[in-house]
C-alpha cells in the first residue's frame, strides 16, 4: 500500500466520556470546573475485608442506553464503557458509523486490565464451591473485546487494536491514532481507553499500600496515596482537511506525541523517563518549553509519582515551570487506568476549547518538593493554546501527548 502524503494534519472532532463525574462531555467538564468530586462508598462489592471503601465508581451508567439487553448481558463492563464512549464520540462529531469508510475507520482502545470478571467469577467458584461460571464470559474475557466490540457494533473494517501499556494506555492509542491519520493509512480514528472498576484492582492496590483513605490529593505535603477508578474516554480523531471540507467543530489538533520506556522499576517512576517522553513530544510536536501554556499530569496523589513528575517538568521547563499550570484531575476521578490518559486528553482539548483550566482539588499544604503551580482547588480561567497531557504506567511506560489551538 503506498501512502501519498505523511504530514496531515490532524484533529480532534468528537468527544464521549464515561466518568464518575458524569455521561458524556457536558456533564464531565461541568463537574471537572465545579470542582467536585466522583469519590464515593465502593458500591460493587463488600469491601468490608479491606481497610479502605473508596473508589471514582460511575453509578449512573446504564449501558441499555447504548445496547440491547441482549448486548449488553454479552459484553463485560469495560466493552460497555468503550463502546459507550465511542458513540457518544461519533455523535459528538456530528457523525453516523454509516457515513464512515468501513475499511478507512478504524478503533484504538488503551486498557489496563480489561475484563477481569471471569477471574472474579474463578475466584468464587474456588471460594464457595457452587457457583458456575458462565458461557459468555469466555468470549469477552480477552482484552480484543474492548476494542472488537466498537468495531462490530459500528461495522468499522480498518485497524482494530488495543494498547495494554496499563496506566498510558489511553495516550499510547491516541497516538498511535495519530500516526496512521497523518500517514495517509486510515481517514476516521475512534481512539482513547478504557476501564471498569474490580475486585483485582483494588485488592492489588491495597497490598501495595498505594490507596488514601478517603481523597486523592496531589502535590499536598500529606497526601496519602491514589484512588482507584472507573470509566471511558473515545476521541474521534480525522484530518484537518476532513473537518473542514464538513465544517465540523474542531476541539484541538493533536500536534504530536513522545514516548519512553525506562523499565526503571516495576512500580516506582523514573524522572529521566518522564523526562525524555516530554523532551520528545516537544521535539516530535516542533515546539519548545517556552511553547506550553498548560500540563495535564499524571497526578496520581502518591509520594513517588507526583514528586518524580515535578521534578520531569521542572528539567524539561526549566525556569519557565513557575509560570506553567500543572494540575491533576485524578484529584476529582481517582485513577481510571487505561481510561485515564484518554479522560485526560478529553480535559485537555475542553480545557484549550472553553479557556479554562479544571483545578487540582483537595490541596491543603503544597508539598515544597513539588513546587509547582498546581491550579489549587479552583478552576482558573486562561487562554491556552498548547497543553501537554502526561501519563506513565507501571513498568516504565511513559507517554506525553501535545494538543495545540486551531
Amino acid at each position: 500500500m503506498k501512502y501519498s502524503n505523511q504530514n496531515k494534519r490532524v484533529v480532534i472532532t468528537g468527544l464521549g466520556v464515561i466518568s464518575s463525574l458524569g455521561i458524556g462531555w457536558q456533564e464531565f467538564w461541568k463537574n471537572l470546573i465545579a470542582g467536585k468530586s466522583g469519590i464515593s462508598r465502593v458500591t460493587a462489592f463488600d469491601t468490608s475485608p479491606y481497610d479502605r471503601h473508596f473508589a471514582g465508581e460511575v453509578k449512573d451508567f446504564r449501558p441499555e442506553e447504548f445496547l440491547s439487553p441482549k448486548k449488553v448481558r454479552q459484553m463485560g463492563r469495560a466493552s460497555q464503557f468503550s463502546v459507550a464512549s465511542s458513540k457518544l464520540a461519533l455523535e459528538d462529531a456530528k457523525l453516523t458509523y454509516r457515513e464512515l469508510k468501513q475499511e478507512r475507520s478504524g478503533v484504538i482502545i488503551g486498557t489496563t486490565v480489561g475484563e477481569l470478571r471471569l477471574l472474579e467469577e474463578f475466584h468464587d467458584v474456588l471460594r464457595n464451591k457452587t457457583k458456575t461460571v458462565s458461557n459468555n464470559l469466555l468470549s469477552v474475557f480477552p482484552s480484543s473485546s474492548l476494542s472488537a466490540t466498537v468495531a462490530q457494533r459500528m461495522k468499522l473494517c480498518g485497524y482494530n487494536s488495543v494498547f495494554t501499556t496499563a496506566c498510558a494506555s489511553g495516550n499510547y492509542s491516541i497516538g498511535y491514532a495519530y500516526d496512521l491519520i497523518r500517514c495517509g493509512k486510515i481517514d476516521f480514528v475512534l481512539a482513547g481507553g478504557s476501564d471498569s472498576f474490580s475486585r483485582v484492582i483494588f485488592t492489588g492496590f491495597s497490598r501495595l499500600f498505594a490507596m488514601a483513605p478517603e481523597k486523592c490529593q496531589p502535590f499536598d505535603k500529606n497526601r496519602k496515596g491514589m484512588m482507584t477508578g472507573e470509566g471511558a474516554g473515545v476521541l474521534f480523531l480525522e484530518t484537518l482537511e476532513s473537518a473542514q471540507k464538513r465544517k465540523a467543530k474542531v476541539y484541538a489538533e493533536v500536534l504530536g506525541y513522545g514516548l519512553s520506556c525506562d523499565a526503571h522499576h516495576m512500580t516506582n517512576p523514573s524522572v529521566d523517563g518522564i523526562a525524555k517522553a516530554i523532551k520528545k513530544a516537544l521535539s516530535n510536536s516542533k515546539i519548545g518549553p517556552q511553547d506550553v501554556d498548560y500540563i495535564s499530569a499524571h497526578g496520581t496523589g502518591t509520594p513517588e509519582n507526583d514528586s518524580a513528575e515535578c521534578d520531569a517538568i521542572k528539567k524539561v521547563l526549566g525556569d519557565r515551570v513557575k509560570g506553567t499550570p500543572v494540575s491533576s484531575i485524578k484529584s476529582m476521578l481517582g485513577h481510571t487506568m487505561g481510561a485515564a490518559s484518554a479522560l485526560e486528553a478529553i480535559a485537555c482539548c475542553l480545557t484549550i476549547d472553553k479557556g479554562v483550566i479544571a483545578p487540582t482539588i483537595n490541596l491543603e499544604e503544597m508539598d515544597p518538593k513539588c513546587a509547582i503551580d498546581c491550579v489549587p482547588n479552583k478552576a482558573r480561567k486562561a487562554e491556552v493554546k498548547v497543553a501537554l497531557n502526561n501519563s506513565s504506567a507501571f513498568g516504565g511506560n511513559n507517554c506525553c501527548v501535545v494538543f495545540k489551538k486551531i
